[in-house]
C-alpha cells in the first residue's frame, strides 16, 4: 500500500484539481478473518485487539479535518509503517503520527475515539465488498469498475508515465481482467 501511496503523492501534486482521490477504510483483517461471515472486525468490543483499525480510524479522523490533512497523515502513517516499521495498531502510535502533521490534535482524538469511526469502517468496507474489492490499493473509477494493483514506487520522472499507462489499462480497457507477471522471477530485477 506504502507503494501507491508515495506514487499517488506524487501524482496528485502534479495533476492538483485535475485528479480526486478519495481513500477510504477497508479492513484487510476482516477479509482475512476465520471467524465467520457474521463476525465483523468494528462490531468488536473493546479488549478486541485489533491489527489494523486504528490506524483506519485515525484516516476518518484526519478526513474530517478536509483532504489535505487526510493525505499528510496517509503519508505519515504509510511511511512509518512500511519503511521505519513501526507498529502504528495501537491509538497512542495513531496520535503520535498525527501530531506530525498539521492537524488540531483535540478535534483529531475526539473523532478518532468516537464509535462512529468504527461505523464508518464497516460502511467503507462493506462499500468496497460491492466493487469485489479483496485488496489494497484497489482504485475504484467513475464508472464503478475496479482495478488491484500491486507494485512497486515507479522511479523518479516516470510516476507520471506511469500512472498514465495505469489508467489505459485499468479503466480505459474493461476487457483486462487481469495481468500478472510469474512469481519468482518477478520482483526480481523490478527495481533497476
Amino acid at each position: 500500500m506504502r507503494q501507491a501511496g508515495s506514487w499517488l503523492a506524487t501524482v496528485k501534486e502534479q495533476l492538483g484539481d485535475d485528479i480526486e482521490i478519495n481513500w477510504r477504510s477497508f479492513a484487510l483483517e476482516q477479509v482475512n478473518s476465520k471467524e465467520g461471515d457474521d463476525w465483523k472486525a468494528w462490531e468488536q468490543d473493546s479488549d478486541y485487539v485489533s491489527r489494523g483499525l486504528w490506524p483506519l480510524r485515525g484516516g476518518i479522523a484526519a478526513r474530517s479535518q478536509g483532504t489535505d490533512a487526510h493525505n499528510m497523515y496517509m503519508e505519515k502513517i504509510l511511511h512509518a509503517k512500511h519503511v521505519e516499521r513501526e507498529d502504528v495498531r495501537t491509538r497512542e502510535s495513531v496520535i503520535a503520527i498525527a501530531e506530525k502533521v498539521e492537524i488540531d490534535i483535540e478535534r483529531f482524538t475526539q473523532v478518532l475515539d468516537d464509535p462512529a469511526s468504527l461505523a464508518q469502517i464497516g460502511t467503507d468496507h462493506e462499500k468496497a465488498l460491492e466493487h469485489g474489492v479483496f485488496g489494497t490499493p484497489t482504485f475504484v473509477f467513475e464508472d464503478g469498475t475496479a482495478a488491484f494493483l500491486k507494485m512497486f514506487t515507479p522511479p523518479e520522472g516516470e510516476e507520471m508515465s506511469a500512472f498514465n499507462d495505469f489508467m489505459g489499462i485499468a479503466s480505459g480497457r474493461k476487457y483486462f481482467g487481469e495481468l500478472k507477471r510469474p512469481q519468482p522471477p518477478w520482483p526480481r530485477n523490478s527495481r533497476d
